[in-house]
C-alpha cells in the first residue's frame, strides 16, 4: 500500500436512498481511476441494518472496469454472518478477477441494541449478537488457512471441516485481511466512554490477527495515541509492527463556507444511516470547508501517522465534490 494515499468511498447505500444509481457508482469508479488521485475504491457492507448494493457483487463489477485501483470493502459488517468457506471462495474469486487488487477489511457489525433492523439481521442469519467477536476471529483464521493451504482442516466453536482445498486461490499471497474498529467512538450508556477493557480487547484483536487497522471518527491526536497503543500490542504479540497498515474511513464536503459544508454533510449522513447525528458527531467524522481548510486537516491526519484516508463525498452533488477534490485538494499532496 502506498504511504499517504487516498481512497474514494462509494455511497453504495445511495442507490437505496435515491442519491445515486448503480451506473453512477461504476462511472465514478472509472473517473477515480482515470484521475490518478486514488489508490483504492471502497464500498460499504450491510444486509438488513443499512441495506445497500451487496459489497462483493459491486466490487466484482468494478473490477471489470478498472485496472489499477485496489478494490476494498470497509468494513464488511456481515462478516460474522457469512459462512467462511463460501465467503473465502467469493473473495478469492474477486482477487482473481481483479488480478490481485482486493482489500478485505472485516468488522463485527453492530449489536442488537443499535436498531431493530440490526437485531433482525442477527436473528434471520441465526447468530447471537454476543457471538460476533468470536465469529469474526474464527472467520479470519479459516480464511487464512483456505487462502494458503491445501487439504485444510479446522475445528472451532462455530465451524468444523477437514480436507478442504479452495479453488481458485487468491492471486495475493498472503491475501490481506484487516480489521475495522472504533471502540472509543462507541456511544455507551448515558453517553459515557466505552469501558477500558472493551477498548483494549478491540485493539488486541487488531494486534493479534490483522494485517492492518481501519478506524473512524477520531481526531488526528486521538488516532496518534490509539495507533501507538495498537503498535505496542503488536510487539507484545511477537509480530513486526512495521508490517501493520492503517487507514481512516472518513467523509469530505468541499464548500466555501464550512458551516454550510457541515450542514449538508449532516443532512446526507442522517438520511444515509437513517439517524439523527449530533453536530459534534458529524464534525468529527467529516473534513469540511474550503480547499485550504480541507487540505490542512487531511495533512494533520497524515502527519499523525495515517497511511491511507478513504473519503465518502457527503453531498447530493457527488460529481461536483469529486471534481473539486481532484482539482483543488489533490495537487497539495502531489
Amino acid at each position: 500500500m502506498m504511504r499517504h494515499s487516498f481512497g474514494l468511498t462509494l455511497a453504495n447505500r445511495g442507490v437505496i436512498i435515491g442519491a445515486v444509481k448503480a451506473r453512477d457508482l461504476i462511472n465514478m469508479t472509472e473517473q477515480a481511476e482515470a484521475s490518478g488521485a486514488f489508490d483504492a475504491v471502497w464500498v460499504g457492507d450491510s444486509l438488513l441494518a443499512k441495506p445497500r448494493l451487496e459489497s462483493v457483487a459491486l466490487l466484482s463489477a468494478l473490477a471489470a472496469v478498472t485496472k489499477k485501483v485496489r478494490l476494498a470493502v470497509g468494513c464488511m459488517a456481515t462478516f460474522p454472518h457469512r459462512h467462511p468457506v463460501l465467503f473465502a471462495q467469493q473473495w478469492a474469486s474477486l482477487d482473481v478477477i481483479s488480478e490481485g487488487r482486493s482489500w478485505l477489511v472485516v468488522c463485527m457489525g453492530g449489536p442488537d441494541e443499535q436498531s431493530k433492523a440490526q437485531a433482525l439481521e442477527h436473528a434471520v442469519m441465526g447468530i447471537q449478537a454476543k457471538e460476533r467477536p468470536a465469529r469474526m476471529i474464527e472467520g479470519i483464521e479459516i480464511l487464512r488457512k483456505l487462502f494458503a493451504e491445501k487439504n485444510a482442516s479446522h475445528h472451532g466453536k462455530f465451524y468444523n471441516f477437514d480436507g478442504v482445498t479452495l479453488e481458485p486461490r487468491p492471486v495475493q499471497q498472503p491475501c490481506p485481511i484487516w480489521i475495522a474498529s472504533n471502540p472509543t467512538g462507541l456511544t455507551w450508556k448515558d453517553g459515557a466512554s466505552a469501558p477500558t477493557d472493551i477498548v483494549e480487547r478491540s485493539f488486541r484483536r487488531v494486534a493479534k490477527y490483522a494485517d492492518g487497522w481501519m478506524t473512524n471518527k477520531v481526531s488526528p491526536e486521538e488516532f496518534k495515541r490509539q495507533w501507538a497503543r495498537v503498535l505496542e500490542m503488536t510487539r507484545e504479540e511477537g509480530r513486526d509492527p512495521a508490517q501493520l497498515g492503517n487507514a481512516l474511513y472518513h467523509n469530505i464536503n468541499i464548500q466555501p463556507d464550512r458551516n454550510a459544508a457541515l450542514a449538508e454533510s449532516k443532512a446526507f449522513l442522517d438520511k444515509y444511516y437513517t439517524s439523527n447525528f449530533s453536530a459534534a458527531f458529524v464534525k468529527g467524522f467529516t473534513t469540511a470547508g474550503n480547499p485550504k481548510e480541507c487540505i490542512q486537516e487531511l495533512k494533520d491526519y497524515f502527519n499523525a501517522g495515517l497511511q491511507h484516508i478513504t473519503l465518502r463525498l457527503t453531498s447530493w452533488d457527488q460529481q461536483t465534490q469529486l471534481r473539486r477534490f481532484v482539482e483543488e485538494i489533490v495537487p497539495a499532496f502531489a
